[in-house]
């Protein structure tokens, strides 16, 4: 079944508020997800936009055309007949997907955006009603879709770039709006890196890196390591990572729950997700362990930093030969496991 905000985005078109796109047409989806059904009468070519990549993967899987970034410059990157954004919780990235519809649309082309009601849809359409003429809303399915006509001109996307700029974390970490913690580093990230032992060695990964925190404290501090290698599954994190880490010897666009690890490791440092949206699924990260566990070489060493709450002892006592607690303040705690 289709998520909620994704039959939200369709909808006008299923009542007849907006015409479906005629064959011939090209229209551009940004922030695509899996699972969407194309309403009666949709004939157009839709290019989807996907940065994360387990989405990215399902899309392609589907058969839907679907890159990492939009795609090129001039008439093959440019002129869509329709844009689509799905709104997701981050206020910033909901807007700069806007200001890029509306530099690939042509001009009078429809640019249809929805949300759900809890991740803040209202707020960013009464933010569109101060740039642009909002031709129409409907709300269904706990959320809201509403839609404008692209203007001629590039006031409107200027100005939702000039207010989401990229961000410089402490005057050395390149991060924007929409990553996980783009504006600071994640405190469980610092609890792990001022704990790295001294003797950290060989070829190490760091497993859901973002933008390479957490990788540039281990190349910092661990001059053992011979070779660093990045996995993320967020496609503009990872790009940060290679400004953030450049000493880093691999950059892998990865799923790690999804997709296998080819390579073998000595050591793996991780700060694992366990979201998916608002609820907690601390199976993620018990998932991610199992990735870890299988990337290591024998002996190899596992060190990551999670939620105290969080309970992941078991998964690692099943998937490593012994694990320890090395660390633990009032929020986070600091485990260690070999292989």
């Amino acid at each position: 079944m289709p998520a909620e905000p994704l039959k939200t985005l369709f909808y006008p078109f299923e009542a007849e508020a907006l015409q479906a796109p005629a064959a011939g047409a090209r229209a551009l989806f940004l922030g695509a997800e899996p699972g969407f059904r194309l309403p009666h009468g949709w004939q157009a070519e839709i290019h989807a936009v996907q940065g994360f990549r387990p989405d990215f993967r399902a899309l392609e899987a589907a058969g839907v055309t679907v890159a990492a970034r939009p795609e090129g410059e001039g008439p093959e990157g440019e002129g869509y007949d329709l844009a689509l954004v799905l709104a997701g919780r981050h206020r910033g990235l909901n807007e700069l997907r806007i200001a890029e519809a509306l530099a690939r649309t042509l001009p009078e082309a429809p640019v249809l955006v929805a949300g759900a009601k809890d991740d803040g849809i209202a707020g960013l359409r009464k933010r569109m009603e101060g740039l642009v003429k909002v031709e129409g809303s409907l709300p269904k399915f706990h959320g809201v879709a509403f839609w404008f006509r692209c203007p001629d001109d590039e006031t409107a996307a200027a100005s939702l770039r000039a207010d989401n700029p990229p961000v410089l974390v402490e005057g050395r970490f390149h991060t924007a709006p929409g990553m996980f913690s783009f504006g600071r580093i994640d405190p469980g990230s610092t609890f792990l890196a001022g704990r790295l032992p001294g003797d950290l060695r060989g070829r190490v990964a760091d497993f859901c890196a973002g933008w390479g925190y957490l990788a540039a404290e281990v190349a910092a501090r661990c001059p053992g390591v011979a070779a660093l290698d990045l996995y993320e599954a967020d496609f503009e994190a990872l790009a940060a990572a290679r400004k953030n880490v450049p000493q880093a010897s691999g950059f892998f666009w990865h799923d790690l729950l999804g997709e296998p690890v080819g390579e073998r490791y000595d050591a793996i440092v991780m700060n694992p997700p366990f979201h998916r949206a608002r609820a907690a699924e601390p199976e993620i990260g018990a998932g991610i362990i199992r990735a870890a566990a299988g990337a290591l070489k024998p002996g190899g060493r596992l060190l990551m930093v999670a939620n105290r709450q969080l309970p992941y002892e078991k998964v690692l006592a099943s998937a490593f030969s012994g694990y320890d607690e090395i660390a633990r303040n009032d929020a986070f705690k600091l485990l260690s496991a070999r292989r």
